[in-house]
């Protein structure tokens, strides 16, 4: 055990483990932020404490399933000369529920659905639902993250010490980011865009076209930065002039 301690390579790949975790999360982070804006603000912190604590206790079954995960990548079948493993319809699942689900969220926002009188409690906006919905599309986003933990770390500990770094940093996040979104309505469709963007690039994954994350993340930090100059703008134009 001392030994584990005393090695500085374990704390590299510890260090270099929890960094990739994190940026790897941050779809998980804006996902988190929309979808928590569906049930009122004394629910929303609870429910990212189940979801993101489910979702750790998944991630941490998945690394102790190591053998299996190993083997997400095996061929199950192949499609039009294309070969289709588990983590590709996981992918392939997992982008498809995202498109769908920031595309109804697109059409709510525009047509003003969320806004009418409705005959009954839609299913989305269910407690159960949200919390089921965080820690399943976090289920989603961790295959990849784990699969590359295995490919970079030997020690079963070091990899759910990362994990377990970047779901708190996931935790932390969420709230302020998730914040901001409810005080400026318009990130709120720049945020459901993240998503679809999201969304298809797992779709593509999952198809054997991969889109390299850091075009997207580039692109999302542009983005974001456009929207927040756009936020400080407004801001300061209603600012009483004296």
């Amino acid at each position: 055990m001392l030994d584990w301690i005393a090695d500085p390579a374990i704390w590299a790949s510890l260090v270099t483990l929890t960094v990739m975790e994190i940026v790897l999360g941050i779809d998980n982070i804006v996902f988190i932020s929309v979808i928590v804006g569906k049930i009122p603000p004394e629910q929303a912190k609870r429910a990212r404490q189940i979801g993101l604590l489910l979702a750790l206790v998944f991630r941490v079954i998945l690394l102790f399933s190591l053998f299996w995960l190993t083997h997400l990548e095996s061929d199950l079948f192949v499609l039009f000369g294309e070969p289709f493993s588990w983590r590709d319809l996981v992918l392939i699942a997992g982008g498809l529920f995202l498109i769908y689900k920031a595309t109804v969220e697109i059409h709510q926002d525009v047509e003003g659905g969320p806004h009418k009188v409705s005959a009954g409690p839609k299913i989305y906006a269910s407690f159960g639902a949200i919390v089921s919905q965080i820690a399943v599309i976090d289920m989603v986003f961790s295959v990849d993250s784990i699969l590359t933990a295995i490919g970079m770390a030997d020690h079963i500990g070091v990899m759910i010490a990362a994990v377990v770094f970047a779901i708190a940093v996931m935790y932390l996040a969420s709230g302020p980011v998730a914040g901001f979104i409810e005080r400026h309505p318009t990130t709120r469709m720049l945020a459901l865009s993240f998503l679809l963007m999201i969304g298809l690039a797992l779709v593509a994954d999952g198809l054997g076209f991969h889109i390299p994350r850091g075009y997207l993340y580039a692109a999302m930090a542009f983005s974001a930065i456009v929207e927040l100059l756009n936020v400080v703008a407004r801001r300061n134009r209603t600012k009483p002039k004296g």
